[in-house]
């Protein structure tokens, strides 16, 4: 059973910052990709950032040079530092994840999410 919790969201005013951590647990053998996605109110879900077990990183458009995604690999968690949020970052935040288990099975795997609520 593989698990993926999130944390870290909450009210913040524009201009400010918020970090976002996302811990993977289980019988986990190795994790891919690591990904974070939001979904605003009445909008589809959307790529923000993902970022491979070699480090290789891409982001959206309408984030990049304000987030940083980021990852621990021996803690099976990544991190996502948002920066200049702005009201439209305003969104639940899930994250993603490929994982391989001890059992030698393969899936992808979401969070439950976490609201951020960018206002003043």
């Amino acid at each position: 059973q593989v698990q993926l919790v999130e944390s870290g969201g909450g009210l913040v005013q524009p201009g400010g910052s918020l970090r976002l951590s996302c811990a993977a647990s289980g019988s986990i053998f190795s994790i891919y990709v690591m990904a974070w996605y939001r979904q605003a109110p009445g909008k589809q879900r959307e790529l923000v950032a993902n970022m491979t077990s070699g480090g290789s990183t891409n982001y959206a458009a309408s984030v990049k040079g304000r987030f940083t995604h980021s990852r621990d690999n021996a803690k099976n968690t990544a991190y996502l530092q948002m920066n200049s949020l702005k009201p439209e970052d305003t969104a639940v935040y899930y994250c993603n994840a490929d994982i391989s288990t001890w059992l030698r099975t393969s899936a992808n795997y979401w969070g439950q999410g976490t609201q951020v609520t960018v206002s003043s």
